[in-house]
């Protein structure tokens, strides 16, 4: 697809933020959930979800997996087996809009709790939006079996490539999503992602965990959880 896809969240996933929050086993107070309730109305109000992506050909080259059309390699050994029996891939790039950021910032000069609230609360939320644009992608290529996201940063796969990434899909263009020289993204509650097209049948397995470059410092695994990737 070409452009950018609005779309419309009506509710935030509560119950994924209080999990990042490190809410487990322990259900949150009532006042928790009445901030709750304030930051996700302060987000829904002005947010501006979208995102963006384009099909590949993919071709598996020594150092990574080449993006046929382009000048872009995927490179290390964790794309490759996320990419493994595949011959296209989807890049995707999703974003709240700066919208988010400036209601964090606003939190951050007044309450901290509730600075710290809508961050997990507006993590959820892109996450959301990126489940919105795996259903369409999955409605889109019905007859291929699709792999979960996996991002620059993950395992080996570098993530410098976010420019080129970011260029590639003409994002800066289309959903107003940059990268700065750090490679962070801006806005910051944004997502950019691999996903594989494969006709042939993908092994479920964990998704991600063993890929991650934070697999040995993760907090959610010390607890025994995951993140949801």
């Amino acid at each position: 697809m070409n452009g950018c896809v609005q779309v419309v969240l009506d509710k935030l996933n509560k119950s994924e933020a209080l999990r990042y929050m490190g809410y487990g086993k322990t259900a949150p107070d009532e006042n928790v959930l009445a901030m709750m309730d304030e930051c996700e109305k302060a987000l829904l109000t002005v947010i501006k979800p979208c995102f963006t992506y384009h099909i590949f050909d993919i071709e598996h080259v020594d150092n990574g997996v080449a993006v046929l059309g382009t000048s872009m390699i995927l490179e290390g050994k964790s794309v490759s087996e996320h990419l493994a029996n595949c011959d296209r891939c989807v890049l995707l790039a999703a974003t709240l809009s700066a919208h988010a950021d400036r209601i964090i910032r606003r939190y951050e000069a007044t309450d901290m709790t509730r600075a710290v609230m809508a961050d997990f609360l507006a993590s959820a939320a892109v996450e959301q939006v990126c489940d919105m644009a795996d259903e369409q992608v999955r409605k889109e290529f019905s007859d291929f079996h699709q792999t979960w996201r996996f991002s620059p940063g993950y395992g080996d796969l570098p993530l410098d490539i976010q420019g080129q990434f970011l260029d590639v899909l003409q994002a800066q263009k289309r959903i107003g999503l940059n990268a700065t020289e750090n490679n962070i993204l801006t806005p910051r509650k944004s997502v950019t992602a691999v996903i594989g097209l494969s006709v042939h049948d993908i092994p479920k397995g964990r998704r991600g965990c063993a890929a991650c470059n934070m697999h040995d410092t993760c907090q959610f695994r010390k607890r025994g959880d995951h993140c949801g990737i």
